[in-house]
């Protein structure tokens, strides 16, 4: 038997994850160590959640959608082994009164609220990538939350094996990035590194663990991503900056190699999340050393 509430109002404290609270409010959420809170949205994200062993806190299910919804999440919650919806809170809301959420077009009848997981340091996460030649990314101030969605779509899609992800970047749990993601951000490897600490001694920190590094920017030393010398190369962590600005200067200085996407005269690059799609497509392809 599922806990359903049925909601008319959207003042309901019930909704305030849902309708009031900001990302950064949902991210602080609890006032102990414990990390903070974020919301899901659409069948197939949350599906992808629940995969990954996160647990849902409670559900907001469109009134049309729910046999549908929830027939298909407490299956994947039972098959996952964390043991169905069983007490979960769900609220049930019409099709008029979720049209008065942002994006409702977007939802396909289902949001979720869910806790955080702790994050591995940064020392530690590359310690746990243990495939043979792997291919990580790493995102600098990449502040889109749709380009951060994208980046891991393409991750997940093109055998990147890691991303680290600068926390002066849009968070890869915000509705619009999973969203992007389609989901995605619940399966490739994933970690913050905390944005003063990456000026300091991140690309220090990816060569002690044997990390060679590639900054995708325009120098005059700049190779194209099908270069043959970076298929020599057995631990690639490739560095991809800000829609605007690009990287800083000194994380292309510190770098191993800069890249580049070949391209007709005229134009000198790329949004970040198609170049990102072309360099994984490039450089992730398992080698055979």
């Amino acid at each position: 038997m599922y806990n359903l509430t049925k909601v008319t109002d959207l003042a309901d404290p019930a909704l305030a994850p849902y309708v009031r609270l900001t990302e950064a409010q949902l991210f602080h959420a609890h006032k102990d160590q414990r990390p903070g809170l974020f919301v899901a949205e659409s069948p197939k994200v949350i599906e992808r959640a629940l995969r990954a062993g996160y647990r849902p806190v409670s559900l907001l299910v469109e009134e049309k959608a729910l046999q549908r919804d929830l027939a298909d999440l407490d299956h994947e919650m039972t098959v996952n082994h964390t043991g169905g919806l069983g007490q979960t809170p769900i609220y049930v809301v019409t099709s008029d009164l979720i049209r008065h959420f942002a994006g409702y077009n977007l939802l396909r009848g289902a949001l979720v609220v869910m806790n955080r997981v702790q994050r591995p340091d940064l020392a530690d996460f590359l310690a746990g990538i243990t495939v043979e030649h792997p291919r990580i990314a790493v995102l600098e101030r990449v502040v889109n939350p749709a380009n951060v969605g994208a980046i891991f779509r393409s991750a997940a899609a093109l055998g990147i094996d890691g991303v680290l992800i600068t926390t002066d970047s849009a968070d890869p749990l915000y509705r619009r990035s999973s969203r992007a993601a389609m989901g995605t951000v619940f399966q490739v490897p994933w970690t913050y590194v905390d944005g003063q600490l990456w000026q300091r001694q991140g690309i220090n920190l990816l060569h002690q663990f044997g990390y060679q590094t590639a900054a995708m920017a325009l120098r005059h030393n700049t190779i194209n991503i099908g270069d043959p010398q970076l298929d020599r190369v057995d631990k690639l962590a490739i560095i991809l900056g800000s829609e605007g600005p690009g990287l800083r200067a000194k994380t292309i200085e510190q770098s191993d190699y800069t890249i580049k996407i070949p391209m007709a005269a005229g134009v000198d690059s790329l949004n970040v999340a198609a170049a990102s799609a072309l360099a994984f497509w490039e450089l992730a392809r398992r080698l055979d050393h």
